[in-house]
């Protein structure tokens, strides 16, 4: 069959793809593909059509879709976005800025549901379909910052600036309520929730310092 001239187009811009842009394309369809069909769900071949390649194109960047997967979580823990986060949520902790590093986590939450929907969207169906990266990316990027938020609030609670209470369930209060709300209104896209980010973010933040403290 004759190829078409936009096929014909895209095999020539593929072609002058530098390894490094084929293999950033090749992640993003694969996000892409992962987030609405899920790691069982979705074929090499599939990746290959949605990016106008080959599955050997695939396998010459990635020995096996499990790496390929492996690559996305990768990507995610070690970009740029996260290394500022850690170091600004650390910058509160040296200060004793309970309510900063708090309203930080909770904004932060929200910004990674409504700006990269797509990847939590994966993350989702790997905890669905028992992936064990998602147990990786778990271990990897939230286990050790969340054991720093452990330490601190342990630290602040021997200091007398916030109640005792487990801090594993502090955490999961901060970060489940921001969550649940960012998961309805940007996964779940429930467009009728009549609050904007920043108003919940406030909100959210006083019913917990006036828990806390």
């Amino acid at each position: 069959m004759t190829a078409t001239p936009t096929r014909m187009a895209a095999r020539m811009t593929a072609a002058r793809m530098t390894a490094s842009d084929r293999r950033n394309q090749l992640l993003e369809v694969a996000i892409d593909l992962f987030s609405r069909k899920g790691f069982g769900g979705t074929t090499t071949k599939e990746i290959a059509a949605a990016a106008g390649v080959t599955e050997a194109i695939i396998f010459r960047h990635f020995a096996t879709k499990q790496d390929l997967y492996k690559a996305i979580l990768d990507s995610r823990c070690s970009s740029s976005d996260a290394a500022d986060w850690f170091s600004e949520a650390q910058q509160f902790m040296d200060a004793n800025d309970d309510e900063g590093l708090f309203r930080a986590l909770i904004t932060v939450i929200i910004q990674c549901k409504r700006e990269d929907s797509r990847f939590e969207r994966l993350m989702l169906h790997a905890a669905l379909e028992g992936h064990e990266l998602a147990k990786m990316h778990h271990n990897q990027c939230a286990r050790p910052f969340g054991a720093q938020l452990v330490e601190y609030i342990a630290r602040r609670q021997k200091e007398g600036a916030i109640r005792q209470i487990d801090p594993n369930a502090v955490i999961f209060a901060v970060a489940g309520i921001a969550q649940f709300y960012a998961e309805q209104k940007y996964l779940h896209q429930c467009a009728d929730i009549p609050i904007t980010d920043e108003a919940v973010v406030d909100a959210f933040l006083a019913i917990l310092m006036k828990g806390l403290k």
